[in-house]
């Protein structure tokens, strides 16, 4: 850490990002002026060095963008957002992005992939190394001359994983990194993270759906969404995880923050959203 730091590695400060909006066109058809609309407004976080934060919220509550500030993608419209106590001022090669899909070079080799993340400052000799480290890590040292047509969507993800350690970052941002693959394959590769974060403990911030993936993965959740009247996300519940990782999925008391959860994004224990009325399942189509 820099002296300027603390304990804390990510910290947004009062963070609000805004996006422009088209004009009404009334009565007539003249179209009012746009106007900024707020997608994140005043959020407010800290993220301590080597935890795990999930961040979970309605579809459109601004995740992702939250995501992108931190790793100077985006920039906030007001508010700070910094990375070991400096502020983000651009692209910031103090984190790396695990983006939803592989998004590999799909004329190069899984090494050639991998090796892409490395930082320009390394020599060949010690890059090679950390390839081979990583593919290890990741078990694909088999799979290493391949191309990314020749092997499974998991197998390719594990590479892009790979691709963003390769850096080493202080910093992981992952945006729904596991949310294309089919749920054995999720769940391997929710092991997988864990291993990787028990080997090289980096800070990681976790934007994804899905609230057991978040329970068993993260030290805090925190819920985005927006209050009654006022337009734009923020920060509506901090919810610490207890127990050490991997955790035992069937507990009652993940099952009742299980609960609490999805309470808070509006949907029931029966995993109906709040005011639906319906008390018989919906028939089976026909077909």
């Amino acid at each position: 850490m820099t002296a300027a730091s603390s304990a804390f590695a990510v910290e947004f400060d009062r963070v609000t990002r805004t996006f422009a909006t088209p004009g009404r066109r009334g009565a007539r058809g003249a179209a009012s002026a746009p106007e900024d609309r707020p997608v994140l407004r005043d959020v407010s976080l800290r993220v301590r060095a080597g935890e795990v934060v999930a961040i979970l919220g309605p579809s459109g509550c601004g995740k992702s963008t939250l995501l992108r500030i931190a790793g100077g993608l985006d920039a906030p419209s007001a508010g700070t957002a910094r990375i070991d106590g400096t502020a983000v001022a651009g692209v910031d090669a103090r984190c790396a992005v695990g983006f939803q899909e592989p998004r590999l070079l799909p004329w190069r080799s899984l090494e050639d992939n991998v090796a892409l993340g490395l930082p320009r400052r390394l020599d060949r000799a010690a890059g090679r190394d950390r390839v081979a480290r990583l593919l290890d890590l990741v078990g694909l040292s088999g799979s290493a001359a391949q191309r990314p047509r020749e092997v499974s969507g998991g197998m390719a993800q594990r590479a892009s994983l790979a691709r963003a350690l390769a850096r080493n970052p202080g910093v992981l941002l992952l945006d729904e990194p596991f949310g294309a693959l089919d749920a054995l394959t999720r769940l391997r590769m929710q092991d997988l993270l864990l291993d990787i974060h028990t080997a090289a403990p980096t800070t990681i911030l976790l934007v994804t759906h899905d609230v057991d993936e978040a329970l068993q993965l993260a030290d805090r959740v925190v819920l985005l969404g927006s209050e009654p009247g006022r337009p734009g996300s923020t920060v509506t519940s901090v919810t610490d995880v207890p127990g050490d990782r991997p955790r035992d999925r069937g507990s009652a008391e993940l099952a009742e923050l299980r609960a609490e959860l999805l309470d808070g994004l509006g949907i029931d224990r029966h995993g109906r959203a709040h005011g639906d009325q319906r008390t018989e399942a919906v028939p089976a189509l026909p077909y």
